[in-house]
């Protein structure tokens, strides 16, 4: 059975989703992996802010916190907007969600294995 050439075609889009998609999770991980940047995020979940007002509590120079909100930027994490000569972070939510999906996939391994261990460690505290 031969294939036609719009199956290879589904099959090249197909494989090229699948692959930009876990090209944008791998750099969304790759983000995240940093406390500084995780700080960010959590700062930037309350709402936008100005680069320089997100950079006073880091006890580091504004240069390298741009180093950090340039490796967020190329994941995707946060956006910036420029007003005049003031620039904006705003957080955005679909790399996150991404982030989220591909980890619940594994709630109920962990859940489970929770459980087990629950179980394990009753069961030796009863027999003490």
């Amino acid at each position: 059975m031969r294939k036609h050439a719009t199956d290879f075609l589904v099959d090249i889009i197909n494989l090229l989703v699948e692959y930009l998609g876990m090209a944008s999770l791998d750099l969304a991980f790759a983000a995240l992996a940093d406390p500084t940047r995780r700080r960010i995020i959590a700062r930037l979940a309350r709402g936008r802010t100005r680069v320089t007002d997100l950079a006073l509590p880091f006890d580091m120079s504004l240069n390298a916190v741009s180093k950090h909100l340039k490796v967020l930027e190329r994941s995707g994490l946060i956006r910036r907007e420029r007003l005049g000569r003031e620039h904006f972070l705003h957080l955005r939510g679909a790399p996150l969600r991404e982030v989220v999906r591909w980890t619940s996939q594994y709630e109920r391994f962990w859940s489970e294995r929770l459980d087990a261990l629950e179980e394990f460690l009753n069961n030796s505290e009863s027999q003490e």
